[in-house]
Parts: C-alpha cells; structure tokens; sequence
C-alpha cells in the first residue's frame, strides 16, 4: 500500500510539474520560429524587422522574469504575423 501511495504521489507531482515545462517549452519554441523565419525572409521590411526584434526582445524579458504566459501571448501574435506576411508576399505579384 505504502509503494502504491508513492507511485501516486510520484505521478501527480510529474504531472503538476508538466504544464509549467511544456508552457515554457512552447514560449522558446516560438521565439525559435521567430529567429528561423527572419533568418529565411530574405528582404523584409525594415519596419517589420524592428518591430519583430522589439518583440522579441518583450518575450525574452517576459521568460527571463518568469512570466511565460506573457511571452507565450508575444511571441504567438509575432509568429502569426511572420506568417501572414511571408503567405501574403508569396501569393500575388502586385498590379491594380
């Protein structure tokens, strides 16, 4: 009975401590996302690369304070504009 509690024990705690790792996993996996698809852009906008940088260095200052939720929050907003825009320059060659 004793080693049955244990074993119980054991799995709650791995299972506490799970979300807080994968959070923390997914906010340096964006910025991981952030860094590949600026690298790869080519040419991007001026603009776009400082604000990109801005926030990325929000979401740095975010996880290094611990607060993963927030540069979880920055980072996917950036990931999903990199992404909007890398789409949107690919699909159209201009005109009126």
């Amino acid at each position: 009975m004793k080693g049955t509690a244990l074993s119980a024990l054991f799995a709650a705690a791995t299972l506490l401590a799970s979300p807080a790792f994968a959070a923390d996993d997914l906010c340096a996996l964006n910025l991981q996302k952030i860094n590949d698809s600026m690298a790869t852009a080519g040419a991007t906008s001026e603009g776009l690369d400082t604000a990109v940088q801005n926030k990325v260095d929000e979401a740095k200052q975010a996880q290094a304070s611990g607060d993963t939720k927030k540069c979880i929050e920055i980072t996917s907003k950036v990931v999903e504009r990199l992404d909007k825009t890398n789409k949107g320059s690919g699909s159209s060659s201009g005109g009126a």
